[in-house]
C-alpha cells in the first residue's frame, strides 16, 4: 500500500487528472457495452433503443455505466469541497485515485457478473467520496 502512496503526487494536478479519468470511465464502459452488443453505425440514430433489450455482459456493461453516471457527481464534488476547504492535498489525491481504482474495478465486476465483490466495491468507492466531505468538515472547524 505504501508504494500506493509513493506513485501519487502531491500536486493538485494529480486529483485533476483522476477527476478526469472518472469522467471518462462512464464513456470507456459504453464502448464495452457497445462492442459486446454488436452496435453498428446505424444503431447510433437511436443508441438507446439498442440497450433496451440487452441481456448478458452488454446489459451489465450498460448499467456500469449507468452507475458510473449516477455516482460521478459525488466524487467530483468531494475532490472539489476537499480543496475548497484546504484538506492537504496529498491525502486528496490518494483518496482520488483510490477511488478511479476501485471504480475500475466495480465496473470489471459488473461486467464479469461478480455481484458480491461489485457490491463492496461500489461501498468502498463511496467510502472514499465520504471520506473526503468528512475530511473537508474537520479542516472547516
Amino acid at each position: 500500500m505504501s508504494a500506493f502512496f509513493d506513485l501519487v503526487s502531491d500536486k493538485v494536478a494529480s486529483a485533476i487528472w483522476a477527476m478526469v479519468v472518472a469522467s471518462l470511465l462512464p464513456w470507456a464502459v459504453s464502448i464495452i457495452a457497445k462492442v459486446s452488443g454488436g452496435f453498428r453505425v446505424r444503431n447510433n440514430a437511436h443508441p438507446r433503443d439498442f440497450f433496451k433489450n440487452a441481456t448478458g455482459m452488454m446489459a451489465r456493461a450498460d448499467a456500469a455505466q449507468k452507475n458510473s453516471y449516477e455516482t460521478l457527481p459525488v466524487f467530483l464534488a468531494a475532490v472539489l469541497v476537499a480543496m475548497l476547504f484546504f484538506v492537504p492535498q496529498s491525502i486528496i489525491n490518494v483518496l482520488a485515485w483510490l477511488y478511479v481504482i476501485i471504480r475500475i474495478g466495480y465496473c470489471t465486476a459488473y461486467i464479469t457478473n461478480l455481484s458480491t465483490f461489485r457490491s463492496i466495491l461500489w461501498v468502498l468507492s463511496m467510502a472514499c467520496c465520504l471520506m473526503l466531505f468528512y475530511l473537508a468538515i474537520r479542516v472547516s472547524v
